[in-house]
């Protein structure tokens, strides 16, 4: 199964992407999470991703496609894997399609921009594992503590509320076309995102029919 999960930032493609690749049995490959790697070790890539990440705005295309067509080409990607934030544009998916980068299926999370503004400022990353968390819906045991490894939790410089606001006009203007590109191609499916995190995981095994 390879599958994409589309929606705008903070809509939960992260924790469904988790969900559903451990129901199937197949890795999540999240460019975000892999950008931010990048980003720590100060990398060169890591460096270039960073000045557009800080503004909200999209990483370059030969970036991105580069990362996710080396690590699709991984051993634990033979029976499958979801992508999780790219593509982002239609180029992008172009470009994957010509990469050879091909999908079962894809799947929209659909959420009103008022409740992502709200969940992605109140969004807290552990400085040290990188674990997630929010202070309202996943809040951590002890105020500004990680759970997992005691390691203090800061607001991402992307979650800040204008920073938000930009990356969610990004969206529409970028990324929401790609509906039209797959919706054309027959793979898309759309999940309505404003409920819980369990009904939503239903919602998309049973779009993919798994």
């Amino acid at each position: 199964m390879k599958l994409i999960l589309l929606g705008a930032p903070g809509a939960g493609k992260g924790t469904q992407a988790d969900i559903v690749a451990a129901k199937l049995g197949i890795p999540t490959i999240s460019t975000g999470n892999i950008l931010r790697e990048a980003i720590r070790n100060g990398s060169e890539v890591g460096l270039r991703a960073k000045a557009f990440m800080d503004k909200g705005q999209l990483v370059p295309d030969d970036v991105v496609i580069g990362i996710v067509r080396d690590r699709v080409a991984r051993a634990d990607c033979a029976n499958g894997f979801i992508l999780d934030g790219v593509p982002r544009t239609i180029p992008q998916a172009e470009a994957l399609e010509d990469a050879g980068v091909s999908f079962d299926h894809v799947v929209s999370i659909e959420i009103d921009d008022a409740v992502i503004e709200q969940r992605m400022t109140g969004r807290r990353v552990c400085s040290g594992c990188g674990a997630s968390y929010h202070i309202t819906a996943h809040p951590p045991r002890k105020d500004g503590v990680c759970d997992h490894c005691g390691g203090e939790l800061t607001t991402r410089a992307d979650d800040a509320p204008e920073t938000v606001r930009s990356r969610l006009q990004v969206f529409h203007r970028e990324t929401e076309a790609l509906k039209d590109f797959y919706g054309r191609l027959g793979k898309l499916s759309l999940v309505e995102g404003d409920r819980p995190i369990e009904e939503i995981s239903k919602a998309i095994l049973t779009a993919i029919g798994a």
